[in-house]
């Protein structure tokens, strides 16, 4: 048994059943045994999942030009990207590699925040970024930031969908939702229904469309993840002008409860296998849900910021491929390498359709 299978192990036998969102909390997460705690998790071919990052430096570059032209439009002093869950430091390596390119003076006055929670994640970004870690600040969390908060870009790249979920059952008979628990039966993690634990999931299930409870099958199971929605919220309260952004798998909330979706989103990837069997091998598989949208565009609203759009990926990345084309020097660059990795990001049956961008602004 794996290390972080014993800490979980402990957990479940000391309180008899814990919440999904505690074994996927300890799963990912843990110091030292979680999977994203691993120097060896990385995402490409080689690795356990693909990302825009993995296809090249194409995404980063892409991603650069429209923060320099929301930062050159705010016209302030001094304005800062701020970037939430860096990963292993690639995606701020390229957009500030190309933000000294497109933007010489503007990088001059600009100020890359990385907001990472986990010393040894931090570590490898440094490393990543080599020279160019000179002029990145890293925080653990929101509360360590300057009070001053940001004028700038906030962004998240396929950080929401990691963050635990509570998995939730409809009880048909009650007319009402359990969350499903974890138990150790015959030796292995099994499913168990439970009470909710977290006051805040009502909240988060009122954002589900509720005339479909009417007709939903008798344990018909979704998530909600107030983490998240909390973490959007903090994000909302910092930023001062500018644009907050997510790009991640998604839907909106009608979406959630439909027949093809019985089970819910939860999925778990090993070497590019998807499996369903998520409470298999901790510490050594990703484990993902689909962002709620439409509950993570309401929390920015309730802050105050304007929702600009929701767009797939192959939307907001070709909307800026054609303001790059417009530019004659810099339509050169673009060789057959760069065109093949834009067709991957922007490609329906790749990452184009399966991901999504939330932009909201404040002024």
């Amino acid at each position: 048994m794996s290390d972080i299978n014993e800490i979980i192990l402990k957990e479940v036998l000391v309180k008899g059943i814990i919440p999904f969102s505690r074994f996927m909390e300890l799963a990912l997460y843990c110091p030292k045994f979680g999977y994203y705690e691993r120097q060896d998790v990385s995402p490409g071919r080689k690795g356990d999942f693909y990302t825009s990052v993995s296809v090249g430096a194409l995404f980063g570059e892409l991603l650069a030009f429209q923060f320099s032209e929301w930062l050159y439009a705010l016209s302030v002093a001094k304005c800062q990207i701020v970037e939430a869950g860096a990963h292993d430091g690639r995606l701020a390596r390229d957009i500030l590699q190309e933000i000294k390119v497109l933007q010489p003076q503007l990088s001059d006055n600009l100020e890359y925040w990385i907001i990472e929670p986990s010393e040894a994640r931090q570590g490898w970004q440094a490393d990543t970024l080599g020279e160019l870690a000179r002029s990145v600040r890293w925080y653990r969390s929101w509360q360590e930031t300057p009070e001053t908060g940001v004028n700038g870009v906030i962004f998240s790249n396929e950080l929401l969908d990691a963050m635990p979920v509570h998995r939730m059952g409809w009880d048909a008979s009650e007319r009402k939702w359990f969350e499903w628990g974890v138990i150790l039966e015959g030796g292995r993690f099994a499913w168990s229904r439970m009470p909710q634990t977290n006051p805040e999931i009502g909240g988060a299930l009122l954002e589900l469309p509720q005339e479909f409870t009417a007709v939903l099958p008798d344990e018909f199971t979704t998530e909600v993840c107030p983490v998240a929605l909390n973490w959007w919220r903090q994000a909302a309260g910092k930023l001062k002008s500018g644009k907050l952004l997510a790009i991640d798998y998604g839907l909106t909330a009608d979406q959630f409860l439909t027949p093809a979706r019985r089970n819910g989103t939860l999925r778990s990837y090993y070497r590019h296998h998807q499996s369903d069997d998520l409470l298999a091998d901790a510490g050594n598989q990703d484990i993902t849900a689909h962002v709620n949208f439409s509950a993570v565009q309401k929390t920015g609203e309730s802050q105050g910021l304007k929702t600009e759009g929701l767009w797939s990926q192959a939307q907001f990345l070709t909307r800026i491929a054609g303001r790059i084309f417009e530019r004659k020097g810099h339509h050169a660059a673009w060789n057959s390498g760069k065109v093949r990795q834009f067709q991957t990001l922007t490609h329906p049956e790749h990452l184009g359709e399966s991901f999504r961008v939330l932009v909201q602004s404040a002024e």
